[in-house]
């Protein structure tokens, strides 16, 4: 009876300090393009925007015991009416978000004002309240994979930052 009576405990103590720490669930979107530049929505500036939730996504998994939410393309597209309509209106981020069960929801833009520089534009929702938490604007100065990984990695870790308040 006392084994059994320790083991029921033992049991009972790891599965609440579990479900103490379970990870914070964190949606990213796709990022849109905003590219103001003479000669717009270039190939290589349209597959460099792909790239980036792919790369936060890896970075705020090294940064944090997150669990990554996928929002498929077609429920991104449906959710968000026209260009920008998500990064403007946090509250309907935040229902896309609620409906694939996450915590928090990642809205961002890649704004190219100039061929020399361009900004990653995010914001953090939180799903429960419907409000924007924080806003972010990282600069890239320059093109290269490298500009652009430092970047995503400089934005992970504002997140993680600002989820662990």
């Amino acid at each position: 009876m006392n084994r059994l009576t320790s083991t029921l405990s033992l049991f009972i103590v790891l599965l609440l300090s579990n479900a103490a720490h379970a990870a914070q669930r964190i949606a990213i979107l796709n990022f849109e393009l905003n590219d103001i530049t003479s000669l717009p929505n270039t190939p290589q500036e349209q597959q460099r925007t792909a790239s980036i939730q792919p790369l936060l996504e890896q970075a705020i998994s090294n940064v944090g015991d997150y669990e990554i939410i996928h929002i498929n393309a077609e429920a991104q597209a449906s959710a968000n009416s026209s260009f920008g309509y998500l990064f403007r209106f946090n509250d309907l981020a935040a229902k896309l978000g609620e409906q694939f069960g996450a915590d928090w929801i990642i809205v961002g833009q890649h704004s190219k004002p100039s061929f020399l520089f361009s900004y990653l534009m995010v914001h953090l929702i939180n799903v429960k309240t419907q409000t924007l938490t924080a806003r972010y604007d990282v600069e890239l100065k320059g093109t290269h994979e490298k500009v652009t990984n430092r970047g995503v990695s400089s934005l992970a870790n504002k997140i993680h930052a600002s989820i662990n308040k």
